[in-house]
C-alpha cells in the first residue's frame, strides 16, 4: 500500500508539472460555459444566417437543449481531449528510462498499473464534473423550466464509459509501445462496440450505450433501470481489461 500511494501522488504531481491537469480542466470548464450558451444562441444565430426570404420557426430552447450539448461535446470532443492527453501514460516514460529505474529498485509491476490508471480516473473524474457543474448552473440560470431529469445518473453512465476507455488504453499501452499503437487500439475497440450496437439484442449488454442513451434518460423516455445491464458488463470489463493489464505488464520485458 506505501508504494501505491507514493507512486499515485508521483503520478498526480507530474500530471500538475506537465499541465494536463490543467489542460483537461481548462477544457471542460469551456464545453460546460459553451453548452447553454450556445442552446440558447442557436435559434438566433439560424435565423440571423438565413437567406433573404426564408424563415423558420425554431422551438424555443429549454434546458433539454443545454444537456444535448453537455453530452455531445463530452463524448465526442472531451473524451478525445482526454484519451489524447493519457496516450503517453506507459511509453513516455519507458522511452526515458524513469519508470525502469523505479522497477529496478523494487517497485511492483501491478503498483504502476493500478496507481496510473486510479490518477488517470481522477482527472477524467474532476473535468466530467467540473464541466457538469458548470453546465448545471448556467442551465438553471438561463433555463428554469425543470424539465430535466436523470442528470447525476446519466452522467454517472458517461463517467462510467470514459473509466473503461481508460482502463482500454492502459491494456493498449501494456500491448506495444507507442502512444499511437494505444490510441488505435482503443479507436478499434470503439468502432466495435459501435458496430456491435446495431444488434437490438446486444444494445442492453453494450457499454456503448452509457454515452449513448444520456438524453433518453434527461427526458424520461427509458428507465434508469434499462441500464443496468450495461453498467454491469462496463464494470466487469474494466476490472477485466485492469487484471489483464497486470499480468501482461508482469511479463513485459523492458
Amino acid at each position: 500500500m506505501k508504494h501505491y500511494l507514493v507512486f499515485f501522488k508521483k503520478e498526480l504531481l507530474e500530471y500538475n508539472r506537465t499541465y494536463k491537469l490543467l489542460i483537461l480542466l481548462l477544457v471542460f470548464l469551456i464545453l460546460g460555459i459553451m453548452n447553454p450558451l450556445t442552446a440558447k444562441l442557436t435559434p438566433d444565430l439560424l435565423a440571423k444566417f438565413m437567406p433573404e426570404g426564408v424563415s423558420i420557426t425554431l422551438p424555443e430552447p429549454s434546458s433539454l437543449d443545454s444537456w444535448a450539448q453537455f453530452y455531445k461535446n463530452v463524448t465526442q470532443m472531451g473524451l478525445i481531449v482526454t484519451i489524447l492527453v493519457f496516450s503517453g501514460v506507459l511509453s513516455s516514460e519507458l522511452s526515458k528510462g524513469t519508470l525502469i529505474i523505479l522497477l529496478t529498485k523494487g517497485l511492483p509491476r501491478r503498483v504502476v498499473i493500478l496507481a496510473k490508471y486510479m490518477s488517470m480516473l481522477v482527472l477524467w473524474s474532476a473535468s466530467i464534473l467540473t464541466s457538469f457543474l458548470v453546465t448545471w448552473a448556467y442551465t438553471v440560470y438561463i433555463f428554469p423550466d425543470g424539465k430535466s431529469a436523470n442528470l447525476l445518473f446519466s452522467m454517472f453512465c458517461l463517467w462510467l464509459y470514459g473509466a473503461l476507455l481508460l482502463a482500454v488504453l492502459l491494456l493498449a499501452a501494456t500491448l506495444v509501445k507507442s502512444s499511437y499503437g494505444s490510441l488505435l487500439i482503443t479507436g478499434v475497440v470503439v468502432v466495435l462496440l459501435t458496430i456491435l450496437n446495431i444488434a437490438p439484442a446486444i444494445q442492453q449488454y453494450n457499454p456503448l450505450s452509457l454515452a449513448a442513451k444520456n438524453m433518453d434518460l434527461v427526458m424520461q423516455n427509458i428507465e434508469p433501470s434499462s441500464l443496468f445491464p450495461a453498467i454491469g458488463v462496463t464494470v466487469l470489463a474494466t476490472v477485466v481489461l485492469l487484471f489483464a493489464a497486470v499480468v501482461i505488464f508482469r511479463k513485459k520485458q523492458l
